[in-house]
């Protein structure tokens, strides 16, 4: 067992290095790893992925390899309903991004605001609503050019504009079980559905904590852009092309809330609903437009990289678990707290956000929920506590560095390719008073509500 173990280890350790040093590469990879798991699974049933024992054929070493390929790709190592999820509402976005109700809502809140600063702050704001429900680089690119025409009106550098629509659309993305990967893997670890997010065990949960670090980021916002005066600028608004998609995501939203309260639910259940819609509004889209090239378009948008990537990672993290490193890890933190619960919380928080600066949220998430579950438990404690502070920690984190997050790195080629390049220092100027605003004002929400 310790032959494999370390085999394991060097696998993800691997990857992890690779992903880091090339991460335009990182589905090739997560594939590479997942594939060498897989492999060891079948070469060596038992030894990674426990077999159940009525399904263990010991006379049969090739019935035995089936069972585990088998258990691999269909039985629990793979989180299918939050694939299912995540690419059902990725369709939804596309859709609604399409739609142009996005950028009609946002002139509405421009023509309105005789604040100009005020009027900034708002559109950061519609796009972490948006991110509620929306992937955040594809709520970045909605925004951008409401963002870049403002600043074009008012003539001034839109790169601190641009870090505030990642920021506060990473912010508002682990708000809710469909805002973004790293939540829906949350949600399938800890069992939390739609409901769960807003009110959980009798307590104020993520949605709500998540909040009060919108508010403060807002005001941190607001006095950057107090000093852009109170001019109030004209803008022609968008013509919306329909509101299928927004009717269509009202009604995600409302299916996902009510499902808690159903009696009778099946495995897949919250991830064939949310599909179901996409296929919907896939359907309405082809009868609507009458044109392949849109709809390849369309389909072409949609962030199959994060969906395969993601398939890897799961594969990889389950083996990782499996041959018992993630127990390992949480008995050497668990060591290093000495016992205190609120050490535990600090150094999950912080570990998290160093780590999520720096590294794709998704696979540290992935390998960490047991960790900070198992840690938790062993210091007699709700595993929810040190998982929120895990979920909180990684996605704000991303705000951090320029690359710590998919949108930041798309914002950044937004304004260098309108002429403003940002550097590192640049970023770091805002990304680390924000999110170290952010992250403390949440955590200590989170600490008096669930400690």
């Amino acid at each position: 067992m310790e032959e494999i173990k370390w085999v394991v280890l060097g696998i993800a350790v691997a990857m992890y290095a690779l992903i880091v040093l090339v991460p335009k590469k990182k589905v090739l990879f997560t594939t590479l790893a997942s594939l060498s798991i897989v492999a060891l699974a079948v070469l060596f049933p038992g030894r990674i992925f426990k077999l159940p024992q009525d399904l263990v054929v010991a006379e049969d070493i090739m019935q035995n390899r089936l069972f585990a390929l088998e258990h691999c790709v269909f039985d629990g190592v793979i989180n299918w309903n939050v694939m299912l999820i995540y690419l059902g509402s990725m369709i939804l976005a596309s859709l609604f991004i399409y739609s142009r109700v996005p950028a009609r809502i946002a002139d509405a809140i421009i023509s309105r605001t005789s604040n100009t600063g005020l009027a900034m702050v708002l559109i950061l704001v519609m796009a972490g609503v948006i991110s509620i429900f929306v992937e955040n680089v594809a709520t970045v690119l909605v925004m951008a050019p409401v963002a870049m025409a403002m600043c074009k009106k008012l003539k001034i550098d839109p790169t601190l504009f641009m870090i505030g629509l990642a920021v506060m659309s990473n912010l508002e993305g682990c708000a809710t079980l469909v805002g973004d990967p790293p939540s829906m893997i949350f949600a399938g670890y800890a069992g939390f559905n739609f409901n769960d997010f807003f009110i959980h065990s009798g307590k104020l949960s993520v949605f709500f904590v998540v909040q009060v670090g919108l508010i403060a980021g807002s005001v941190f916002f607001y006095l950057f852009f107090l000093k852009n005066g109170r001019n109030k600028i004209e803008v022609e608004k968008e013509k919306v092309f329909s509101w299928v998609p927004l009717i269509l995501l009202c009604l995600m939203v409302a299916g996902l809330a009510s499902m808690s309260f159903f009696q009778f639910r099946f495995p897949y259940m919250a991830g064939a609903f949310v599909l179901g819609l996409g296929l919907v509004g896939l359907l309405w889209f082809i009868i609507r437009v009458h044109s392949l090239r849109e709809l390849k378009k369309v389909m072409k948008d949609l962030d199959w990289e994060t969906l395969f990537f993601l398939i890897g990672i799961f594969i990889v993290v389950a083996g990782i678990e499996s041959v018992g490193l993630l127990d390992d890890l949480a008995a050497l933190l668990a060591t290093l707290t000495k016992g205190s619960k609120f050490m535990g919380f600090i150094l999950i928080l912080a570990v998290s956000i160093v780590i999520s600066g720096f590294v794709d949220n998704v696979p540290y998430i992935l390998a960490m929920l047991p960790v900070a579950d198992s840690l938790a438990r062993s210091l007699g404690i709700n595993g929810e506590l040190y998982m929120f502070a895990l979920l909180i920690g990684s996605c704000l984190g991303g705000n951090l560095t320029p690359f710590g997050a998919s949108a930041n790195v798309v914002a950044m080629g937004i304004v260098k390719k309108e002429g403003y390049p940002m550097g590192f220092g640049k970023w770091l100027k805002v990304g680390v008073p924000f999110t170290l605003i952010t992250t403390a004002i949440a955590s200590l929400v989170l600490w008096l509500i669930w400690a």
